[in-house]
Order: C-alpha cells, then sequence, then structure tokens
C-alpha cells in the first residue's frame, strides 16, 4: 500500500517463543512479543525475529489486536504486495479444482483463511455471487487490492463484504456490510446442493451466507436414516433434516430456535415438493428435555448444535453442553437407532469430543458403537500448521 514503508519493520519474539513459527503457525499473540509493534500501522507489513536476531517470518500487523500479527510467509526472499495476494488467491481457487470440476449453478468454499495461506480472509461461491468475510483488522487494511482480484479471478456478478460485529470489536475496526462496487444480486441468491434448489440472502445469512461445510455429511447421514422417523436438532434451514427427507427418511421433525431459519427451511421444502417434513421453533435443550418426558421415541436423531466454545477457557463448559444434548438424544433414540452428532468447536478436539460420548454410553448404559467418522467438505481443507483449522467433526453411531 502506498501509504506504508518501502521495507517490513521488525518485530521481536521474547525467549523461546518462537517454535510454533518456525512449525508455520500463522498466529503470533501480542504476549509472544519482546516489542509490542503498538506504534504500527493496522496493516503494516513486519518482519518476525526471534529474540536472537533471526528472521522467522513475514506477516501484517493490527496493534488493535491481541492476536498482533498474522504470519503469510516463511520465505525472506518472498514480498507481500498486490502480487503476492493474487497468487495466493489464484492458488486457492484453483487447490477446489483439484477437488471438484467448476459448476457454476452450485456452492463452494473458495478461501478458507488459514487453511489456504490467507489468514483472516474466508470466500464463499454461491452461483455466481460470493460472500467474503473478513475476520482480521491487518488484512482488512488490503481489502480494497483483494476484493478487485476476487472479481477479476472469479468474474463474480455480486460481491457482499462483511465484517461482523464480534470480529469488528476484537480487532478493534468498525463493523462492515456492503456491496463491492454497489453491485448487488437479487435479494436471494438461488444454487443447487445435494440434488436441492436452495437460495441464501448474503446481506442477512450466517456470516458468508450458508453453513457449506456439513454439506457432504448432510447425503452420507441421510443414507442412514432412509425409511425412519427422525429428528434433526439445531437444524438452522434445514440443513439435514432437507436432504434426509428428499432422501427416503419416513417422518422428519426439524428444531431450531430462529423462527426466520425455520421460515426459510420451510420454503426450501415446498420448492423442493419435499413432504414429512415438520419444522418446531424451540431451544434445543428445552425441547430435547420436554420429548423425552413425553415419552417420544425416534430411530434416527442429528444434532448439528452451534460453537459451544469458542475459546480454550469455554472446553469444559462446552463439554458439559454436548454431553446433556447427547445424552438427551440418547434417551429418545429406540434400541438400534442412528445417532449423528457433529461439534463445529474448534477447541474441543477429536478425542475430547469421543471421550465425552464415551462418558455418555456409561451414563446411560447404552452401547454406542461408531459407524463413521468425518469432517467438512473437501473445499475446507486443514493445514497442518494450524491444527486449530481441524475443527469439525461428525460422528454417526449405532445406539444399541
Amino acid at each position: 500500500m502506498s501509504d506504508f514503508p518501502s521495507n517490513p519493520v521488525s518485530l521481536r519474539l521474547k525467549p523461546s517463543r518462537q517454535y510454533p513459527f518456525l512449525a508455520r503457525h500463522p498466529w503470533v499473540h501480542a504476549h509472544a512479543l519482546a516489542d509490542s509493534g503498538e506504534h504500527l500501522q493496522v496493516g503494516q507489513i513486519v518482519d518476525l525475529l526471534d529474540h536472537d536476531g533471526n528472521w522467522v517470518a513475514r506477516g501484517a500487523v493490527n496493534p488493535q489486536s491481541r492476536l498482533r500479527i498474522r504470519l503469510y510467509s516463511f520465505d525472506a526472499d518472498v514480498e507481500i504486495n498486490e502480487a503476492f495476494w493474487r497468487c495466493r488467491l489464484e492458488s486457492a481457487i484453483n487447490r477446489r479444482r483439484l477437488i471438484t470440476p467448476y459448476k457454476p449453478d452450485q456452492a463452494e468454499r473458495l478461501v478458507f483463511s488459514e487453511s489456504d495461506l490467507l489468514s483472516g480472509l474466508i470466500v464463499d461461491r454461491y452461483a455466481s455471487c460470493l460472500g467474503v468475510q473478513f475476520t482480521s483488522g491487518a488484512l482488512w487494511r488490503w481489502h480494497d487490492v483483494i476484493l478487485a482480484q476476487l472479481k477479476e479471478l472469479t468474474h463474480a456478478d455480486s460481491i457482499m463484504v462483511r465484517v461482523d460485529e464480534k470480529t469488528a470489536k476484537h480487532e478493534g475496526m468498525d463493523a462492515a456490510e456492503f456491496w463491492y462496487l454497489d453491485q448487488s444480486c437479487e435479494e436471494r441468491v438461488t444454487y443447487m446442493q445435494n440434488d436441492l434448489k436452495l437460495s441464501v440472502d448474503l446481506r442477512s445469512g450466517q456470516k458468508t451466507g450458508s453453513y457449506l461445510d456439513q454439506r457432504l455429511n448432510h447425503l452420507v447421514v441421510a443414507e442412514y436414516m432412509k425409511g425412519r422417523e427422525i429428528l434433526d436438532v439445531c437444524c438452522y434451514t434445514g440443513g439435514f433434516g432437507l436432504v434426509a427427507a428428499k432422501h427416503g427418511a419416513k417422518q422428519v421433525t426439524a428444531i431450531d430456535s430462529s423462527k426466520a431459519a425455520l421460515d426459510e427451511g420451510q420454503k426450501a421444502a415446498e420448492r423442493n415438493d419435499i413432504q414429512g417434513l415438520k419444522f418446531l421453533q424451540g431451544d434445543c435443550f428445552d425441547t430435547l428435555k420436554s420429548l423425552v418426558e413425553e415419552g417420544s421415541q425416534y430411530e434416527g436423531v442429528i444434532l448439528d448444535p452451534p460453537r459451544f466454545a469458542g475459546s480454550r477457557h469455554q472446553i469444559d463448559r462446552a463439554l458439559r453442553a454436548y454431553a446433556k444434548l447427547n445424552s438427551l438424544a440418547v434417551d429418545l433414540l429406540t434400541p438400534g437407532g442412528v445417532l449423528a452428532t457433529c461439534s463445529c468447536s474448534g477447541r474441543v478436539s477429536r478425542s475430547d469430543f469421543l471421550n465425552m460420548l464415551m462418558d455418555v454410553a456409561k451414563r446411560k448404559r447404552r452401547d454406542l458403537i461408531v459407524l463413521e467418522q468425518r469432517g467438512p467438505a473437501p473445499d475446507h481443507p486443514v493445514a497442518i500448521s494450524c491444527p486449530e483449522s481441524d475443527y469439525l467433526k461428525c460422528v454417526i453411531m449405532q445406539v444399541v
């Protein structure tokens, strides 16, 4: 950027704090730095040095955030400039073509932040429109460049750009929501997914519009639910329940606390002529408890709750919440029933999640037999250097 110094400035780490970054982890928190960087401009390019002055990595700084530096390059010969961002965006988009051919009427994640070496940027494509979310104040300084390059690389008709309130607070920036170049799309964008005609409101939907990470799990779980009466808990706009009903579930009851989401799910069911799907508004814990007290029984239960742990300090509380929710689900299942249970809390490890399920089985005196363990769709890759990018767990079990 023209208002930045031409050369990166250097920030030094505290003694013995360099090891995560030698392993290419992209997040440098303020407490790891000997030099705070508070005098620098947001988005300024910095060289990270170990305490002895050896070069470690290069990134962008945000003195307003506790996540002080986002690292983007571990090669001292690589400059971070407009050409650098374009190269990273091209690589991310081309990575998706390793997964599946381009399908103009479908949806996919094009950029997944740390997993695509673009920490702080998420891009989803819905047919010919993009939903773009910035989660880094440091990267936001480059948003004009990045958006122009996305427009050129994807030929998108419209790009909805968002910075949510929570991100804005943590990153010391303003929330944002606007159409790039004032080129708006229709009120709702229509796309195909799992043989369903779906629609999304990029302005008021979840983050970049909808949840794409579970779409292959929707199909896999639907196969287990054929011919069964099932309960889809925390269904949002239908997700698992719509696909299960489409693929042969006998009866689906879908529960969510959001009336607006349920209304969209009902419209999707009508648009796709799906029968045997009933939507019910209610809190997941309270509703399941009431169903247990009523003696209700189901042959399949799907649990896809929101993130329960946003930080390491919330892990224990999250595991208690998962245990309560899964215990209620087990109580509702007939012998031989199928439980598909999910966690999108990256701070909760897969082993912790499975141990929680083992405790549920012990307390309920039921056998839980794992049939499949799954993660997100392949367009949500995992960077080995950033374990936090391995966030989604989907465990399919038979409850005996």
